[in-house]
């Protein structure tokens, strides 16, 4: 791994009273975006200082009296209050989340976005309401296709201009009706044990397992059923894919993997140790390869347990570095759907 693509140095900001309160690779100061640093990456569970933060617009000013309306193609519309949601049975989820731009920098050519690097992957313990419970409670119609959920926040569209109006638009992501219902999308208020913070989605966020962090739509301010496919802004043109069969939303994330230890740069004798995490929105991890020579040799890792069914999967290898001198080494992951993860990204 490297560092020399970051646009700023390791920061850490300051609450009110002088706590350390995030500690993190700043890529942007406005909108705010920033990594996990590489040193915050070796935990199972990422410290909550440490978790990364992505935002498209301002992070809206949000108290205690915040509600979310649930409305569209449901039997009971309703606004719950902080209140009424602690009110819910809660439940616990160890969830791995990624921005679907993560390691957007190694791309040729380079695409437009935020420079993220490697950093853009977190695993924290989140804890509210079953966004299904909440479904269920206001009776989620027969033809309903999807559910849109809407965040507090709002901004410029960055295509904006003097022949595209209105500019002004509001997050907003919509799942297949099946996956928030059937899944275990949650409503959460909590991430390692604490109340979110303002940059993590406070009072509410939406974590959707297995898929990207566009699908975890922060400071959750509408949950809507709709009987049509969602046309936002951010489902239809921006998080989507332009392949060769066209252009499609960002959903599951794709198989991947990341070196933890050695970092870069590190000082290594002859045999070392290899550690990382493997993840993939769409089965378990079953194998990852590690590889230092720089061609097509590859040695298996083995694979530790992950700590939940959402979470990322261990591995660690020993191997015998190929000379003396510098050298590379990469890892390769494959999940239970065949899908393994290519030696470089594909331009999307």
């Amino acid at each position: 791994m490297s560092d020399s693509a970051r646009t700023s140095a390791p920061e850490t900001l300051y609450d009110n009273e002088g706590v350390a309160a995030l500690d993190v690779d700043v890529i942007r100061q406005e909108p705010y975006n920033a990594e996990t640093p590489a040193h915050a990456l070796s935990a199972p569970v990422t410290p909550s200082a440490s978790v990364y933060v992505r935002t498209n617009f301002a992070v809206p000013d949000l108290d205690g009296s915040h509600r979310i309306r649930v409305d569209g193609a449901v039997a009971s519309p309703c606004v719950l209050d902080l209140r009424a949601l602690r009110e819910l049975p809660q439940q616990t989820l160890l969830v791995t989340t990624e921005c679907a731009g993560n390691d957007r920098l190694t791309m040729r050519p380079l695409p437009m976005g935020e420079p993220w690097h490697f950093g853009a992957v977190s695993t924290a313990e989140w804890r509210g309401v079953l966004l299904r419970d909440v479904l269920e409670r206001a009776g989620v119609g027969g033809d309903v296709r999807e559910i849109a959920i809407t965040g507090a926040d709002s901004g410029e569209r960055d295509d904006a201009n003097g022949e595209r109006a209105p500019g002004h638009v509001t997050f907003a992501r919509a799942l297949p009706v099946a996956v928030a219902m059937a899944g275990d999308a949650l409503l959460a208020m909590s991430m390692n044990g604490t109340p979110l913070t303002a940059a993590h989605g406070a009072p509410v966020r939406l974590i959707v397992p297995g898929w990207y962090g566009m699908a975890s739509v922060k400071w959750v301010a509408a949950i809507t059923a709709l009987r049509e496919p969602f046309v936002g802004y951010f489902q239809q043109q921006r998080y989507v894919y332009d392949e060769p069969g066209g252009i499609s939303p960002v959903t599951r994330m794709r198989v991947k993997s990341i070196i933890t230890s050695p970092t870069d740069a590190a000082r290594c004798g002859r045999d070392l140790t290899v550690r990382g995490w493997a993840w993939s929105g769409s089965g378990a991890i079953t194998r990852v390869e590690i590889g230092a020579d720089g061609g097509d040799t590859w040695q298996d890792a083995q694979l530790g347990a992950p700590t939940s069914a959402y979470a990322w999967t261990p591995f660690e290898a020993v191997i015998h570095a190929p000379r003396v001198g510098r050298f590379s080494l990469r890892s390769r992951a494959t999940d239970a759907t065949g899908a393994t993860q290519p030696d470089h990204i594909s331009w999307n």
